[in-house]
């Protein structure tokens, strides 16, 4: 039995390169709160992002939560059910609630022409998300945003290293959030990271993720325990070295895939926008349930020891936690409903080889 061809798989540096970089670790015993390989990667991804402001996370769920409360808001957020199931998490979490609206068929991010029908005396705010590296309409979001006096916070989870007609997508609303799970483009292990213009926020954001703490001795804000600890730290700074690498090699299994596959009566593939400068994240397809079904197809891929995923199913305004709550069901996101019925995401990978991309799209493409 070959080995398993999971849907995605960490990239991690050379093990002597993370040795190196954490030894200091071990002389200043300085594990957690802030330390030197907190504040170097803090400056680099600073850099990096093109961004005025930074903060890091022990993950991207817990940075978004704080986004929300730290811009103070309240009442309806408008938001997308094709999602994971983090982003609308921290919108309730946060005392919040979400109003779902539909999405776009071609890029599958919030569908600007529905927004401002859902908004209300009770909105606060709206919450994107950029969806497989596909960007959202940032140009008309931001526009209805400052019509109606709302804040934007972009659940940037799948967008580092994405590019918007030329701008880091951490430029862009209030506040971005960056998720640095061990399955993104980019990782820390686990961790996030915010991004923001507004200096207000640096001391705000700082002291909510370590309890809430201003000094030895004052406690101004209600926060938690969300910091980034020393070793999330250094497999960042690491990592960061050989980003670009990650997305050319990822780049060019997209590039494998799309010569299968473009064209293939019954498949549709993430249609490339000519404003973005992609990172490679995932490889989604949608299949038209006629010549393809989804979950056929799913299933043959896994008794050949691959396994896709069907990302983003189900959508989040189906989930039964939210089921006593006054929040949009289904009915109103018809176009989300019918992509999250047909979605299947592709393994993606640096190191996925393309003999095994051949060898996937056989077998999608096998009649049987």
């Amino acid at each position: 039995m070959t080995n398993p061809i999971n849907v995605t798989r960490s990239s991690m540096p050379d093990m002597q390169e993370y040795f190196d970089e954490i030894k200091e670790i071990w002389d200043t015993r300085w594990l957690t709160n802030m330390g030197s390989k907190h504040q170097q990667l803090e400056k680099q991804l600073a850099s990096y992002l093109e961004t005025d402001y930074i903060t890091l996370y022990t993950n991207g769920h817990l940075a978004l939560e704080y986004a929300i409360q730290a811009l103070d808001l309240h009442g309806e957020i408008i938001t997308t059910p094709f999602t994971f199931a983090s982003t609308t998490q921290a919108i309730v979490r946060s005392g919040c609630t979400p109003v779902f609206c539909d999405i776009d068929p071609i890029t599958y991010t919030l569908d600007p022409m529905g927004i401002e029908s859902l908004i209300t005396e009770k909105t606060s705010a709206i919450l994107p998300v950029h969806v497989y590296g596909n960007i959202c309409n940032i140009d008309e979001i931001q526009r209805i945003a400052d019509k109606h006096n709302l804040k934007v916070i972009y659940d940037a989870a799948h967008a580092f290293g994405a590019r918007y007609k030329g701008r880091s997508t951490a430029a862009f609303g209030d506040i971005s959030m960056f998720s640095f799970h061990a399955t993104k483009v980019f990782h820390t292990i686990e961790g996030g990271a915010l991004t923001y213009a507004d200096r207000s926020l640096v001391d705000k954001l700082d002291a909510m993720k370590n309890f809430g703490q201003t000094g030895p001795e004052s406690v101004d804000y209600l926060g938690g325990n969300a910091k980034m600890n020393e070793f999330q730290a250094a497999m960042g700074i690491c990592n960061l070295r050989h980003l670009s690498e990650e997305i050319e090699k990822r780049g060019r299994v997209v590039a494998r895939y799309r010569s299968h596959l473009e064209g293939v009566r019954g498949i549709k593939l993430s249609e490339i926008d000519k404003d973005v400068e992609s990172n490679h994240a995932y490889f989604p397809i949608v299949f038209d349930g006629i010549h393809f079904k989804r979950d056929e197809v799913a299933e043959k891929l896994s008794r050949n020891n691959i396994f896709a995923r069907k990302y983003f199913y189900p959508l989040t305004n189906s989930f039964a936690c939210y089921s006593s709550m006054n929040v949009s069901g289904q009915e109103a996101t018809p176009v989300a409903d019918d992509i999250s019925s047909k979605v299947l995401t592709l393994p993606l990978y640096a190191d996925l080889a393309l003999a095994d991309v051949d060898h996937i799209c056989e077998i999608i493409l096998a009649k049987d």
